[in-house]
């Protein structure tokens, strides 16, 4: 296992696809967000989920680029979520900045800002091949997605 130990620019790259939007949003939260009444054991998830993410993408070179092989489309599939992502987000930054914007599907992906990064986080962990990052994303797949399907529910009962 220490073998496999090193830097991932892959996931440096990733990092920052997912960071960078998320920072502007901070600054452009939907105008009736409220977090206040998110389940605690959901966001326990997704904090735990996030750190072993961050760690697990960051220090394993498996997820760095290499020779083409079947193993590749993996991180081609990853990498195409990873795209949509950031469009869906472009979605938002150019329409109003409401909960009901922020939460919608996108080409059918239902709540895409949690979903969308976590499916492309689990198929990044199954190209490397590390277990760590597969485990990761399950975790903060239950938490964030959680989360966000919670706030999508409460828009509908309004």
């Amino acid at each position: 296992m220490l073998g496999h130990l090193g830097f991932s620019y892959v996931g440096l790259i990733y990092l920052l696809m997912l960071w960078i939007p998320n920072i502007i949003w901070s600054k452009n939260k939907p105008i009736d967000y409220d977090s206040s009444h998110e389940n605690k054991i959901l966001l326990v998830f997704e904090r735990v989920g996030q750190v072993c993410c961050t760690c697990s993408i960051l220090i394993f070179k498996d997820f760095n680029i290499t020779a083409f092989s079947p193993w590749s489309f993996w991180l081609i599939a990853s990498f195409l979520l990873m795209i949509v992502y950031e469009i869906s987000w472009i979605r938002y930054f150019i329409n109003d900045h409401t909960e009901a914007n922020f939460y919608r599907s996108f080409w059918g992906i239902p709540v895409p800002g949690a979903s969308l990064p976590v499916i492309a986080f689990l198929l990044l962990g199954i190209y490397g091949k590390v277990v760590w990052l597969i485990a990761s994303a399950i975790i903060i797949g239950i938490g964030h997605i959680g989360i966000h399907v919670q706030h999508l529910k409460a828009i509908k009962q309004v």
